[in-house]
C-alpha cells in the first residue's frame, strides 16, 4: 500500500551558487560520508559533474522527506538519508536506492516502510520522484 509520494525539482544553478558561497561546508551539510567521498571524486575529475551529483542528492532527499510526510524535521536530516546506487553488473545495475542511518532508519523500519527513488538531471535542473510503501 502506498504510504506517500514525493517529488522535487532543483535548480542546479542554485546549488552551484551555494557551493560558490559556502564551499565544502554546503556539501558537508547535505551529503552523508559515503556521498561526500563520491562527490569529492567526481568534483576532482569534472567539477560540473560534482555539482550535478550534489543537486540530484539534494533533490532526492527533498522528495523522500515529502513522501514520508516529515519535511526536514527529526528524525529526517540530510545526512541520515543517503542516496546510493545498486552495483553494476547485476540486475537493475546502477539503480538509485535509499540507505537510511541512525534514528531515521529506526523510525522507518518501525513503520515497516520501503522506498523507491528515481533521479535525473538535465541542463539546469535535477529532479527526483520517490514512492514510499508499507511492507506486508
Amino acid at each position: 500500500m502506498i504510504y506517500g509520494v514525493g517529488t522535487d525539482i532543483c535548480d542546479i544553478r542554485r546549488i552551484r551558487a551555494s557551493l560558490e558561497r559556502h564551499g565544502e561546508r554546503f556539501a558537508l551539510k547535505v551529503l552523508s560520508d559515503g556521498e561526500m567521498a563520491v562527490w569529492k571524486s567526481r568534483s576532482a575529475r569534472w567539477p560540473e559533474r560534482g555539482v550535478r551529483y550534489l543537486a540530484t542528492r539534494f533533490s532526492a532527499k527533498e522528495s523522500f522527506s515529502k513522501a514520508i510526510g516529515m519535511g526536514m524535521r527529526m528524525p529526517m536530516t540530510w545526512r541520515l538519508c543517503e542516496i546510493d546506487n545498486l552495483p553494476f553488473g547485476g540486475p537493475q545495475a546502477g539503480k538509485p536506492k535509499i540507505v537510511l542511518h541512525g534514528g531515521l532508519r529506526d523510525w522507518f523500519d518501525g513503520q515497516r516502510l520501503q522506498a523507491h527513488i528515481s533521479v535525473t538531471d538535465e541542463s539546469d535542473y535535477a529532479a527526483s520522484f520517490c514512492v514510499v510503501e508499507t511492507r506486508d
